[in-house]
């Protein structure tokens, strides 16, 4: 499978607490909700189409408890089928049990167990949100794809998706478009490391 990240993010880079005020208040952050406002039609007919993609999803904690509070009470989205029925994994190092079936923990060496699920058959194992989890496989080079939303908006403060001192790599734009209320959808390959130049008469 190919690992897929799709995080929404503010202008500002921040990807903290997107979906409402009181989604994620850790470190005292007060401004969650910013990427509702941006929400149209359009955007939520590419992400249906991204999800119809998916053949497992993979989780921080905090998200994964987000998710499996909302989606079971959710059955009459058109997308609740999927979110519910297909295979998910939860990185934790302090969760005993996952109730949200069919869920599997993750702990110890995360990095190992991700690239072993890789190397199973299927189409795409998505990651949503969960910015610590990215992080720690942006920096083992095991990310294939991400799928970034910016909305229109700088948060000014929050948990940001690429913090300073993040690991650099290389990528190549292989899609973007924007949305009528101002989402800029920006799709990335992994590339490996960055390349790097000097500019002058020559360049």
């Amino acid at each position: 499978m190919r690992l897929v990240l799709q995080e929404f993010l503010s202008l500002d880079g921040v990807s903290q607490g997107p979906g409402s005020p009181d989604e994620d208040t850790s470190d005292g952050f007060t401004q969650g909700g910013w990427f509702v406002p941006h929400l149209d039609e359009e955007f939520e007919r590419q992400a249906g189409t991204w999800l119809g993609q998916a053949d497992a999803f993979l989780f921080g904690r905090r998200t994964y408890a987000n998710f499996a509070r909302d989606w079971p009470q959710m059955t009459e989205h058109p997308l609740a089928s999927i979110m519910n029925d297909l295979p998910k994994y939860v990185a934790s190092h302090s969760l005993t049990k996952a109730e949200w079936h069919p869920s599997t923990i993750l702990s110890g060496d995360v990095p190992a167990q991700v690239a072993e699920l890789k190397r199973q058959p299927g189409r795409e194992l998505q990651i949503h949100g969960s910015a610590r989890l990215a992080q720690s496989l942006l920096a083992a080079g095991l990310v294939d794809e991400m799928r970034l939303v910016i909305a229109p908006v700088v948060v000014g403060t929050g948990r940001r998706l690429f913090p300073d001192g993040g690991t650099p790599a290389g990528l190549r734009l292989v899609r973007n478009e924007t949305t009528p209320r101002g989402l800029a959808v920006h799709v990335y390959e992994s590339r490996g490391h960055p390349q790097y130049g000097t500019y002058g008469a020559d360049a």
